[in-house]
């Protein structure tokens, strides 16, 4: 009993001495991973809330739309502009308050809200998306090197609505030799694309083609 007792003593001793010597680094390791574990915690919560709230206005831009209601759906947009850019909310609420003004013959605010997509939308596809929309509203509007400007780059998948696009705004320049090149591409494109709207837009373009006296 003794033997243990000593032995459990030289124990003891050792740890305190450890203790001492590491106790404070331990106790600073433990409460840094506390505060690293509670600010995770804390980043997710905030994340959902987020989410949760862009959410909700991106739900009254719809509602907006199916009422036509163009102010609503512009000021809907706005907030998520303002609170939550870089959301997927964000990017998709305003394109669809875009077109509530496209709609509504509301130009100018529609140009606004497609030109901040066109260049700040968080996905890629739909930057793409937006400027293709926004070169169609300039085409009406009769800024043409302004909408070319939207085509220069065509977005992955877009190609050959680019490439139609911009025999569009090419024609309306009076550009005729520069408007068949860009409709024969559209057609190229489709053809290689197995795309649901491909074949509405291969007839499409060339129809616009043949309307300027065909590929010749």
């Amino acid at each position: 009993m003794a033997a243990y007792d000593l032995e459990e003593q030289e124990q003891l001793s050792q740890i305190k001495a450890w203790w001492e010597q590491y106790g404070n680094l331990v106790s600073g390791v433990t409460l840094a991973v506390a505060l690293i574990a509670a600010g995770y915690q804390g980043w997710h919560w905030n994340q959902r809330k987020q989410a949760a709230e862009a959410s909700a206005l991106y739900t009254s831009v719809q509602q907006a739309a199916q009422a036509h209601n163009g102010q609503q759906a512009r000021e809907a947009a706005g907030e998520l502009i303002s609170k939550y850019s870089g959301t997927v909310y964000a990017d998709l609420g305003v394109l669809l308050a875009a077109k509530v003004q496209v709609d509504a013959g509301d130009a100018k605010n529609a140009r606004t809200q497609l030109a901040w997509a066109a260049e700040k939308a968080s996905d890629p596809a739909l930057r793409d998306l937006a400027k293709l929309r926004l070169a169609a509203v300039l085409l009406d509007d009769k800024a043409y090197d302004e909408a070319l400007a939207q085509l220069a780059k065509p977005g992955e998948g877009l190609e050959a609505r680019f490439a139609d696009l911009k025999g569009d705004v090419l024609v309306a320049q009076g550009k005729t030799a520069e408007a068949k090149a860009a409709y024969k591409q559209a057609l190229e494109l489709t053809d290689k694309t197995d795309r649901q709207d491909a074949k509405a837009l291969h007839d499409l373009a060339q129809a616009k083609l043949d309307s300027l006296g065909g590929a010749n």
